[in-house]
């Protein structure tokens, strides 16, 4: 692990991914990962189960992580790849709060119905919001975050913030917000500047069609998964 991001969800992280890939830091673990890659699953329930995250498992093979689940874990994963830089992307946090409650905060009501009976789809939606948000939007309140009215979710977000800027060290942090486009990342990260624009992707507006999508590409996921069995398996 190279770098990890410790911003929030919505704060630039899908933005953020892709401008880490391609800088080289590939693969970027982002929750679009959890979505699409039906290994993550399992991987996440183990480590939720413990007393203590490990976050090795969950991020063999990655370069850099963003975005919820791994922004909760950054203090693990510093404590696992003390090396690694941080990225903490911040924006205006009542432009957060409205963007994070029209998007991420959304309840299982929000989750397209198949129109066929989905066990797969059933066990995923139940440890999406039975097991890892739940898990992910404590922060130790009487509600969690996603549950939260504005002025305690802000709290939380400033908090976030702060305890980040508190602890790690300044050399190895860079606070970002991605409207800065590539100047600061690379040169926090020792790489060139690339030639084409920052990349800016996920407006709230589109963030249905985004899910969609990506509920799409674990389907097709799945669906390799058991064709391969099948082959394996003749």
């Amino acid at each position: 692990m190279d770098v990890i991001g410790a911003g929030f969800g919505r704060t630039g992280t899908l933005s953020l991914q892709a401008a880490l890939e391609r800088l080289g830091f590939t693969p970027c673990h982002h929750m679009a990962e959890v979505i699409t890659n039906p290994r993550q699953m399992p991987l996440w329930q183990e480590a939720l189960a413990k007393p203590a995250m490990d976050p090795r498992r969950v991020f063999e093979g990655y370069r850099a992580s963003v975005d919820f689940p791994g922004c909760v874990f950054w203090r693990e994963q510093l404590e696992a790849w003390p090396e690694a830089k941080v990225v903490l992307t911040v924006r205006d946090p009542r432009r957060w709060y409205a963007s994070a409650k029209q998007t991420i905060f959304a309840g299982p009501e929000s989750m397209p119905r198949p129109e066929e009976p989905d066990p797969e789809m059933a066990a995923f939606g139940g440890f999406l919001f039975g097991e890892l948000l739940p898990r992910i939007f404590d922060f130790g309140g009487k509600q969690p975050l996603n549950e939260m009215d504005e002025d305690s979710a802000v709290q939380v977000f400033n908090q976030h913030i702060a305890e980040v800027k508190a602890i790690v060290p300044a050399e190895q942090l860079l606070v970002f917000q991605v409207s800065e486009g590539w100047g600061p990342l690379c040169d926090f990260l020792g790489v060139p500047v690339p030639a084409e624009e920052f990349p800016h992707v996920n407006e709230s507006d589109g963030f249905a069609e985004v899910r969609l999508g990506l509920l799409a590409e674990r389907q097709r996921a799945l669906a390799a998964e058991r064709a391969n069995s099948g082959r394996t398996g003749a």
